[in-house]
């Protein structure tokens, strides 16, 4: 009897365990609610407005700060005001590297501040909570009345 409680307890611990790591799983490396619909096998985005990359799979932005290539969760405190909801996203759908920043230079020119493409739809929707302004104008706006300079 004792026996049979404690392979009960076993299987019970590593059902539970399995089911914990496959919810947890098949989270990585899914797009942003934020990120563009109708595209698949891409592994960055490139945001023109605030001149950073985001990786899709590690779920990071990846920015210049400091000298050096940063890669963050969060975006720098100077772009704690931009709405990704709003702002374009270039799709790099031709690289699956490690380091898409090699190509910033071109990026920078090809997919300047303000560039906008086809038409984007979110794929999951952006709550406003009344709080706060959230779109491109008043953030360039806040930022340049406090003599911030945009990079």
């Amino acid at each position: 009897m004792k026996t049979i409680k404690l392979f009960i307890a076993a299987f019970i611990l590593f059902a539970t365990t399995s089911q914990a790591q496959v919810s947890v799983n098949v989270n990585i490396g899914a797009p942003p609610a934020w990120g563009p619909v109708g595209y698949s096998n891409i592994d960055y985005y490139y945001l023109p407005d605030i001149e950073c990359y985001y990786d899709i799979r590690l779920s990071q932005f990846i920015y210049f700060g400091n000298g050096r290539w940063i890669h963050s969760r969060n975006l720098p405190v100077r772009y704690r005001n931009y709405d990704l909801y709003r702002g374009y996203k270039v799709v790099l759908n031709d690289y699956h590297g490690r380091t898409p920043y090699v190509y910033f230079k071109n990026h920078k020119a090809k997919y300047y501040k303000g560039y906008k493409g086809k038409p984007q739809k979110n794929i999951g929707y952006h709550h406003h909570n009344g709080n706060h302004k959230h779109h491109k104008g008043n953030w360039d706006k806040h930022n340049s009345d406090h003599g911030h300079k945009n990079r």
